[in-house]
């Protein structure tokens, strides 16, 4: 059991909640003990795509961590809370309502890469606090701002008509690591003269994942009870699909195992997927023809 799960996390399930889910079902089939890590945090009120990474694939979920994902989303005009989303409490309200056209004239300003303030209450650290538990204790909590990319932001398919005010909006957003959607609809609504915050969040893509890969969590609970989870788990290598592959004689396999290098290889500089006859050997680093292990995989 080394390779990849994606629940379609539901509403009110914490992205740790996810990962104790596919524990139970590997507890429940009687797989045994693997470690298991998810490859990317989703908001409690969030839904959508979860890649957990199981055994020897949990060395590739801080990989999956850095990919772009693909958000459906919504802005609830007129109210801004805390949490910038329905979790929290309001701060601020505005009777000013944007057109559809209002909205798509604004939605270039955030694409391409962006200057972002991330929300106060996130898991980003300040102090080696979380920010949300200083959110949460009363304290005033201020993150620097970073540069995020936005490939594409686009409203759904079959908006309303171009002319009517709105009390909503829902969007689509192809973003990179670190984006954070609730402030992009914090920043929109502020940059239509009102104010917003997410009311619908569904994760569609991370990385190499979609909703096409992910299962509910009772299709999960009946499979580990079933021992069938062999039948959803995705290979160690889907998680690296954007990498090309470098096949290994055995004492090629061998040399990199015990953590040595090699030499004179005749291939481009970058990284590559080592294996040998289709078994993963390791993550590598290119370089003048020298192969260096970045991630050793133990199977």
């Amino acid at each position: 059991m080394h390779g990849w799960i994606i629940l379609d996390k539901p509403l009110g399930l914490g992205s740790t909640q996810g990962v104790s889910a596919i524990k139970r079902a590997l507890r429940d089939g009687g797989y045994g003990r693997f470690k298991v890590g998810h490859g990317g945090t989703l908001d409690p009120l969030a839904t959508g795509v979860l890649p957990i990474a199981i055994g020897e694939a949990t060395k590739l979920a801080g990989r999956m961590l850095d990919s772009d994902k693909i958000y459906e989303f919504t802005i609830g005009f007129g109210v801004q809370t805390d949490t910038l989303d329905l979790e929290g409490k309001v701060v601020a309200e505005s009777d000013a309502r944007p057109t559809l056209a209002a909205v798509e004239a604004v939605l270039p300003r955030f694409t391409g890469s962006i200057d972002q303030v991330p929300p106060a209450y996130s898991a980003l650290k300040i102090d080696g606090e979380r920010a949300y538990d200083l959110a949460r204790a009363g304290e005033e909590v201020v993150l620097a701002t970073r540069a995020v990319t936005i490939f594409s932001l686009n409203t759904s398919p079959a908006p309303p008509p171009t002319g009517e005010v709105l009390e909503n909006v829902a969007l689509i957003a192809h973003v990179s690591k670190g984006t954070y959607i609730r402030s992009l609809a914090r920043d929109i609504a502020l940059a239509l003269g009102t104010v917003g915050h997410v009311t619908h969040l569904r994760r569609t893509r991370a990385g190499p994942f979609g909703l096409s890969h992910a299962i509910s969590l009772d299709k999960l609970s009946e499979l580990g009870h079933g021992r069938a989870l062999e039948d959803i788990l995705l290979p160690l290598r889907a998680g690296l699909d954007d990498i090309p592959a470098l096949p290994l004689s055995p004492d090629q396999a061998g040399a990199l195992r015990q953590g040595r290098k090699l030499v004179g290889i005749a291939v481009h500089d970058g990284q590559y997927f080592a294996t040998l006859h289709d078994v993963p050997v390791a993550l590598v680093d290119v370089s003048d023809h020298e192969v260096r292990v970045v991630r050793g995989f133990n199977l």
